[in-house]
């Protein structure tokens, strides 16, 4: 990424140079241009979110995914209790 960004001003464009280093490290000039990106939010350089909030945010999702499987389970158990004592009350 450093590399695209010194020899930048060496090529015509931002593309140029970013083909021209993808070919000398051996990874295709798009994922090499993704990097570049990331590195971009990432340094408060270019707006987005960095790999730090993103981290965050699917840590967050997937202990809400959780939150909701376990507030089911207790939802169900609770009916299913309150079911059981209904049925012994009516007995």
């Amino acid at each position: 990424m450093r590399l695209v960004l010194t020899g930048e001003h060496e090529h015509k464009s931002r593309w140029a140079a970013i083909q021209s280093v993808a070919a000398k490290i051996g990874c295709t000039p798009e994922t090499l241009r993704s990097w570049v990106l990331k590195m971009e939010v990432d340094s408060g350089a270019k707006p987005g979110v960095t790999s730090d909030q993103a981290a965050r945010m699917k840590e967050l999702e997937r202990e809400n995914r959780e939150l909701k499987r376990a507030n089911e389970i207790l939802r169900k158990a609770a009916a299913f209790f309150a079911q059981a004592e209904f049925d012994r009350k009516s007995k």
